[in-house]
């Protein structure tokens, strides 16, 4: 059976750090499908069409020898449960991990019709530096009749966030920064002028 990571992101704007997610993502899994979505639990800064444009071009822009990834923007919905309904019709033959970051473990238990999606899907935690995973996080997981696993990698310690209020290029792609600058996306961008 065909093993498939389903990883949506806000993606406002996609880091070094989600790279790093797709690119293990593709050596550990059949295939890989990827989406920008709306996070109904935060307030988004750029419209999804143009979050969903830079997650395309950093994925144009990685190695990986496997050739298993693919955005698939049919996918997006602010409803993780109608995502995984939409790839269950497209991929009738495959078994689903839902990958997440480890800083929506607390929030997991609060999704819609949670305790379906989760017997639809295994649950791939990714942990992300500075964000403790609680075993009474996971035990509420758990509880929802889910195989929990924790990604074995190391991802930068970068965030979305901080790019917005910070502005610091490192944490973004080149490709993602020249697209962030051509399309003038945030106000960051003109701090980081500024100090040059």
């Amino acid at each position: 059976m065909t093993q498939i990571a389903l990883f949506g992101t806000s993606a406002d704007p996609p880091t070094s750090g989600h790279e790093t997610i797709i690119k293990w993502l593709s050596q550990n899994f059949d295939q890989v499908i990827v989406w920008a979505s709306d996070n109904p639990f935060k307030s988004h800064k750029i419209p999804l069409k143009q979050r969903s444009a830079m997650l395309s071009i950093l994925i144009e822009n990685i190695d990986s020898n496997k050739n298993n990834i693919s955005l698939n923007s049919e996918l997006s919905s602010r409803r993780t449960i109608e995502t995984v309904e939409r790839a269950r019709k497209k991929w009738h033959n495959a078994e689903f991990t839902l990958v997440v970051g480890s800083d929506l473990v607390k929030q997991l238990p609060n999704w819609y019709k949670v305790e379906e999606l989760l017997q639809k899907v295994g649950l791939l935690v990714v942990p992300r530096k500075g964000i403790t995973i609680e075993e009474a996080d996971l035990q509420k997981l758990r509880e929802l009749n889910t195989g929990v696993k924790i990604a074995s990698l190391e991802v930068p310690n970068v965030s979305s966030s901080a790019y917005r209020e910070q502005g610091d290029p490192a944490i973004i792609t080149p490709p993602i920064k020249d697209y962030i600058y051509r399309e003038q996306l945030y106000k960051c961008q003109d701090a980081t002028i500024e100090k040059v």
